[in-house]
């Protein structure tokens, strides 16, 4: 699951860099930060630390999720840029393969999201879960499936992924939520991180970042 710390990151690169943040590009099977347990020290922010001691995170993506990632690099950028993902000032849109086809062209998915005791680290739509909002619109067919762009109004664990399965379409090559030929239809989860609006922390001023999409 851990990359090797001594070998380049495929992907991997910095798309915007100033005195106050970076924004960069997370390849695939690679955690945003340390995890738990023996072999899960290597991570991205502890590469980016290299080079930036003072990087500090402020949002993550899931392991097998690429894309874009914000990096504050000092305390008053992390704290003004936190407050945005909070708020949900923020503009976050995925692509994503789903299996089959939707019938409309776009939609919104309104479930709450609750861990899964049962089958940590898993997560599932649940009366008792936390309000969860995700917009969705078709890009195109792909033969059996679809592409899509997610819209994320909120940030719960695995939002993206419980959402479409919650509809009906898993994304393709997840090996957490979708059965087995689903897995296996993909060389890896097919969900990327493409597009990142946000304000400036010191400046003030809109800015978007862009990501292309790997697959």
């Amino acid at each position: 699951m851990i990359t090797d710390p001594a070998i380049p990151l495929p992907g991997y690169g910095v798309l915007y860099e100033d005195e106050d943040l970076l924004v960069v590009d997370k390849p695939t099977r690679m955690l945003t930060q340390p995890g738990v347990g023996p072999g899960k020290d290597d991570s991205l922010i502890t590469r980016i630390q290299r080079e930036w001691p003072q990087a500090r995170i402020v949002h993550r993506l899931d392991w097998d999720t690429s894309g874009l990632l914000l990096i504050a690099l000092n305390a008053a950028s992390h704290r003004a840029l936190s407050i945005q993902f909070q708020e949900r000032e923020t503009e976050k849109t995925y692509i994503a393969v789903v299996h089959g086809h939707l019938h409309r062209p776009s939609g919104t998915v309104d479930a709450p999201l609750g861990p899964d005791r049962a089958r940590a680290p898993r997560h599932l739509v649940t009366p008792t879960g936390r309000p969860s909002l995700t917009h969705w619109e078709v890009i195109g067919q792909e033969g059996p499936h679809t592409r899509v762009a997610l819209h994320p109004v909120t940030g719960r664990s695995h939002q993206l992924r419980v959402h479409m399965l919650h509809l009906g379409h898993p994304i393709l090559g997840d090996t957490l939520y979708a059965p087995p030929e689903i897995q296996a239809a993909a060389p890896r989860l097919l969900l990327h991180a493409a597009r990142l609006g946000f304000a400036h922390p010191r400046r003030g001023e809109a800015m978007v970042v862009e990501s292309p999409v790997p697959f």
